[in-house]
């Protein structure tokens, strides 16, 4: 069976479609454009994206898709776990998975009189007196991630200002917060950045745009076709880093 049309939005030439596979239906929006060719993408965030060129008809289009189904499910599935993990409540204990720049971290928790936290390959190693004691390995992990997020956050930020020199932008005050709506924030007349704490879990290259995102602000306060041209010209691949970040909830 072909797409059921959900909703259209003529102003974008969008389609909200729906495709019935082997394994699960699979909804996915049409975006009419003029390309030669399908494409399609799926984002972290669950979105299946699918460009076709208006002479296309929207029943090819639903081919097309199911012929992927096995891809699309596959990617759907890997994000889902991705949020999953990332989003669970922490209990401390030895396996759990702990994100930490786009890696995942397998945690191990070690009886220590020398309380801290060592990372070494794919594994965070938890040193407590007493590995019991909830609270206390809430703390010292949060101890080190708050140091590694001002040690990677402001290293990323003395690599992007370079940039941003020749517009005469001045180095900002660097804030670091948890914030629940946004990845980060500029105030050009304060000359503040404010860095979503919780961008530790993503991958460097995602936390790279965020900081260049910031500081264009400073040349154009706004996400104006001049701030976006911008951006696009000292990091061609923003699109793709911005998508990395979906994945983190």
């Amino acid at each position: 069976m072909f797409g059921e049309k959900l909703k259209s939005n003529m102003r974008h030439k969008e389609e909200q479609r729906i495709v019935k596979g082997n394994e699960r239906n699979l909804q996915y929006t049409l975006i009419r454009k003029s390309v030669k060719n399908l494409n399609m993408r799926v984002k972290p965030e669950g979105v299946i994206l699918v460009s076709a060129n208006p002479l296309v008809s929207a029943k090819y289009v639903d081919r097309f898709v199911l012929s992927h189904e096995n891809t699309i499910i596959k990617a759907l599935d890997k994000y889902e776990k991705m949020k999953q993990n990332i989003s669970k409540p922490l209990k401390y204990e030895s396996g759990e998975k702990i994100y930490y720049l786009g890696e995942a971290l397998h945690l191990l928790l070690e009886t220590s009189k020398i309380e801290g936290v060592d990372k070494f390959g794919s594994f965070l190693n938890l040193r407590v007196k007493d590995t019991t004691d909830f609270s206390k390995k809430e703390r010292v992990l949060k101890k080190w991630f708050s140091k590694m997020q001002r040690e990677v956050f402001f290293q990323i930020c003395d690599e992007i200002y370079p940039l941003f020199q020749p517009y005469g932008v001045k180095y900002p005050l660097v804030k670091i917060r948890a914030m629940k709506s946004r990845w980060g924030s500029c105030q050009p007349s304060k000359g503040i950045i404010t860095l979503n704490a919780k961008m530790i879990a993503a991958p460097r290259e995602a936390i790279e745009y965020v900081v260049l995102h910031e500081f264009a602000h400073f040349i154009h306060p706004n996400h104006s076709k001049d701030f976006y041209a911008l951006v696009e010209s000292m990091m061609p691949d923003w699109k793709q880093r911005r998508e990395m970040l979906n994945s983190i909830v």
